[in-house]
């Protein structure tokens, strides 16, 4: 007899009270005048938009961070991104064990056979595993950070120390906040500043699963999981596409790439193809790049990275599992396969339930910011997936927006960063054998 497990039959109740809470602390953290530089407190609306951008590791801003807030709300901001950044991580990967106790015994030694990423049921493994892995991650990125802030740029030791660890934890866990106004432009041709951050950017967005199998099977690459062999190869090959678009169509550029050498050209392309994954650093101003840009931008950033990571957007997989479907029926075969694997039905309806909402969210909101302003499609596309897929890049536009169009973007951070997870975790669990079929008909399609 299956064992039932009352209280985790609605986890996403769970995961989205304790993010709304940590919201709420944050938001009256940083209305405390102690948060602020200047005199008196944060507004309402600046201090729960900074919160939610940074507990969903999302970035987008509506004041400067360096200047608007002191050293006590920068600290602030820092924590909850590290509470956001662990909570998903830990969340998502939960969900797997989650999952497989709602299974037979049967299937869930078949799913463990399979996958070899987490164990049955050691829950304790999982908590351990996401801060160990977490905090060794950020320390590395912290410490090459460190040392290039204080060697090359003259920084005092205690404020090259604090600058380090601030982007390392920000970048790992793909929020994006950064302690200069201009993000990193000022750092666009340093490989020691944009590569440990890239690195660390790629590293969150891979997810613990997949982090953590890497470490016990990396140089057995036959012996992976089909998870961690989506994620990978998806990851290498949206990198690798977004780095040649993004630096072709910018190459001469004259406010992007345009004035930079070669290896600076290739280096920025990098970095600003591996940011859409999903973190709000840019190293070029992304209010002057090319529209074509910002449309390969927006399907980087929908997109996103891997489940049980940092990053946000529907994830590689969901992207994967759909253009395997159309591949399979372009080719006319009944069954979906990947890597040598046959693909379960309920992973494609759930694949087309996430995309398709995700999809709906993204459109209606697109459509309330042409309504009520006067920016173009281009900008106001790009800032609703920036926020629903929890990324923090922009065009510029909004710290301009007015108060109904940011309560808007709060809503999408916090759907976009919990949504995915908490739809495919319902549907997951709410799986259920149907005693009767109804008679089949097709309706005409195309």
């Amino acid at each position: 007899m299956t064992r039932q497990w009352p209280r985790f039959r609605h986890p996403a109740q769970v995961v989205v009270a304790g993010f709304a809470t940590a919201i709420a602390i944050g938001t009256g953290l940083l209305m405390l005048p102690v948060a602020r530089s200047g005199p008196g407190g944060a507004g309402a609306l600046e201090a729960l938009f900074t919160s939610t951008s940074a507990v969903c590791v999302t970035g987008l801003i509506v004041v400067d961070t360096p200047v608007y807030w002191s050293g006590f709300g920068q600290a602030v901001i820092l924590g909850l991104i590290q509470v956001g950044g662990f909570g998903i991580m830990t969340f998502a990967s939960l969900l797997v064990l989650l999952v497989s106790h709602r299974m037979g015994l049967k299937t869930r030694m078949t799913a463990a056979a399979e996958t070899k990423t987490l164990g049955l049921g050691d829950v304790r493994t999982v908590v351990t595993g996401v801060v160990k892995v977490s905090l060794l991650l950020e320390a590395i990125t912290a410490l090459v950070l460190v040392l290039r802030f204080a060697t090359a740029y003259d920084e005092s030791w205690p404020r090259a120390v604090w600058l380090g660890v601030f982007h390392a934890v920000s970048a790992f866990n793909n929020a994006g906040f950064a302690l200069r106004s201009d993000s990193l432009m000022g750092f666009v041709t340093d490989p020691w500043i944009c590569l440990p951050i890239a690195l660390a950017v790629i590293a969150g967005g891979l997810g613990f699963p997949v982090l953590f199998e890497l470490r016990r099977r990396l140089r057995r690459p036959r012996g992976w999981s089909l998870h961690t062999k989506i994620v990978v190869w998806a990851t290498g090959v949206f990198l690798l596409g977004g780095t040649v678009f993004i630096t072709a169509v910018e190459w001469s550029n004259p406010a992007t790439l345009g004035p930079l050498n070669t290896p600076g050209k290739l280096l920025a392309g990098f970095f600003q193809s591996v940011m859409p994954r999903t973190v709000g650093f840019n190293s070029v101003d992304i209010s002057q790049m090319n529209p074509a840009s910002w449309l390969g931008m927006d399907v980087l950033m929908f997109i996103g990275g891997a489940s049980a990571g940092t990053a946000g957007g529907i994830k590689v997989t969901t992207f994967a599992v759909l253009a395997f479907v159309i591949y399979a029926e372009i080719r006319g075969e009944g069954a979906v396969n990947i890597f040598n694997r046959r693909l379960h039905g309920d992973l494609q309806r759930q694949a087309l339930t996430v995309v398709l909402l995700s999809v709906a969210a993204v459109a209606t909101s697109t459509m309330a910011f042409m309504v009520v302003t006067e920016y173009s499609l281009d900008q106001s596309l790009f800032e609703v997936i920036s926020a629903f897929a929890t990324v923090g890049l922009s065009t510029g536009i909004t710290a301009d927006l007015p108060s109904g169009l940011q309560l808007l973007l709060i809503t999408l951070m916090f759907i976009g960063r919990l949504g995915p997870i908490t739809i495919a975790s319902a549907l997951a669990l709410r799986s259920r054998d149907r005693l009767y079929d109804l008679p089949e008909e097709r309706p005409v399609i195309g």
